[in-house]
């Protein structure tokens, strides 16, 4: 790839954009890196689980397509980071000066981070500072015109910044900040990181209601993966685990940002969870987590297994891993922003726990076994994959699709010509008139539901819905029919 700003190729393929926070982090700076490799042919897609067959048909955004941008409190300039981490051996010697033009163009979309300093309080002169809802308003400002600007079919938030302390009190964190900016931008959220993000209890309304996909929490890369396959391993060959002990030793930012007892607490609560799970109950031992500076982006993770065999045979199973954190996470940040935009395409909404063979602490329900969750990631993918519900039109040609959509806002393009409906569904609350005119400039049915009030009946009726669910047909038919009053 040439070191200069190569033109546009023109194309009529939507492109996507990839919103990280922490974005000049050295999670954010391999994953744009590689992904501009991988784009160019000039290396394999090695750990990206998204290019394996089983996910060739599921209509997931090329690499190509990816644009990206997003925020972070610090200012260098990602080609440096990606020479700082070729120099660390995080990245291919040479990688940085063939993908430069890339690296730049993503560094000029990253905006100011925050809390800075003053911000939720005073100024250093003692003026006001940004309070919460200031921030939120301003980050999300900035994803919309990074997607206005950029003319996006839409954009994933994924947040790949430090591990933050557990929150004390109401007030929100930083992840959470972010988190509610991305969905006042009406982007889908991802969070890889252990931090509060829309975990926050002020949140979860607002993520139920906003008719988005979200995943997370706590990106699964190295010896919680490794405790996934082993915890089901020891229980189906009825082996009884009587201590599980583990010791991490890393550096770089994660590991100054987990020196912090309070941040250290929060990041091993997802590794407690998957043995929970998977052991189907608590063991003894702790997981400690050792700042070694110099490390820089390497880590080394020990664990202990005590545990009983045929006849209170005492036995121990010791496991090393070794590796760069930043390669291990960079392809599953890939993974998931090209899963969760699909899913948004596709008009999916609400807790991917389908994903959660990517985190520790998976939201929504789902398995603990890594096998298990691969499984169900599978059949999501053919569930993106699918077109319609799984019956061929053609076959009854009466036959026409109602599409049931829970925002105001308008379903995309690609959504609509994929599954090519006749009818939109909406609730009552949601329809008035500018809606029931889009959608019949479009050339749609609307239908609507479930309103019982008269009131509201004659309403609808009156911007010419097409189709009404009711309770009281019989009211509604004296309305029609001009009977009631």
């Amino acid at each position: 790839m040439s070191a200069e700003p190569s033109q546009p190729t023109p194309s009529t393929a939507p492109r996507f954009g990839v919103w990280f926070i922490g974005a000049r982090g050295s999670v954010a700076t391999t994953a744009v890196a590689g992904c501009a490799a991988v784009a160019a042919g000039l290396h394999p897609p090695t750990g990206m689980v998204t290019e394996t067959e089983p996910f060739a048909a599921s209509g997931l955004p090329s690499l190509s397509s990816l644009v990206f941008g997003g925020h972070d409190t610090v200012d260098c300039p990602l080609p440096k980071r990606a020479e700082h981490l070729a120099a660390g051996g995080v990245l291919p010697h040479g990688l940085p000066s063939a993908v430069h033009a890339e690296l730049v163009a993503a560094d000029q979309e990253i905006r100011p981070g925050g809390p800075l300093p003053g911000d939720t309080g005073r100024g250093p002169d003692g003026e006001p500072g940004r309070g919460e809802a200031d921030l939120i308003d301003v980050f999300a400002a900035d994803i919309r015109d990074f997607v206005a600007r950029r003319g996006l079919a839409g954009a994933v938030v994924v947040n790949v910044a430090s591990t933050e302390p557990a929150p004390a009190g109401d007030a929100l964190p930083p992840s959470s900040l972010y988190a509610a900016a991305a969905l006042r931008a009406g982007c889908p959220y991802v969070n890889f990181t252990p931090s509060t993000g829309l975990h926050h209890p002020a949140l979860a309304p607002l993520a139920e209601a906003s008719g988005l996909p979200y995943a997370g929490r706590d990106g699964k890369t190295g010896q919680t993966l490794l405790r996934s396959v082993l915890g089901p391993m020891f229980l189906q060959r009825a082996l009884a685990v009587r201590a599980w002990s583990g010791t991490n030793l890393l550096g770089g930012g994660d590991g100054a940002a987990l020196a912090d007892p309070a941040a250290a607490a929060a990041k091993n609560a997802g590794k407690e969870r998957v043995l929970t799970d998977t052991l189907g109950g608590t063991v003894e031992g702790e997981t400690h987590i050792d700042d070694v500076p110099a490390l820089g982006d390497w880590k080394t993770a020990w664990d202990h297994i005590a545990f009983d065999g045929f006849l209170g045979a005492r036995m121990v199973l010791q496991t090393t891993w070794q590796g760069c954190d930043s390669a291990l996470a960079a392809p599953l940040v890939l993974d998931l922003a090209r899963l969760t935009a699909r899913a948004r395409e596709k008009g999916i909404s609400g807790p991917l726990g389908e994903l959660g063979f990517y985190f520790k602490d998976p939201v929504g329900a789902g398995p603990s076994s890594l096998a298990e969750q691969y499984t169900e990631l599978t059949r999501f993918a053919a569930r993106l994959g699918d077109d319609g519900d799984g019956t061929d039109p053609a076959a009854d040609p009466a036959a026409e699709i109602a599409l049931t959509w829970t925002t105001a806002a308008p379903p995309r393009p690609a959504l609509l010509a994929a599954v090519g409906p006749r009818w939109l569904n909406y609730r009552f609350g949601l329809v008035d008139r500018a809606l029931a005119d889009r959608v019949h400039a479009d050339g749609l049915r609307l239908s609507v539901w479930t309103p019982d009030t008269r009131r509201t009946m004659r309403r609808l009726l009156s911007l010419g819905v097409d189709s009404i669910t009711t309770n009281r047909v019989e009211v509604l038919t004296a309305l029609r029919d001009g009977r009631a009053r």
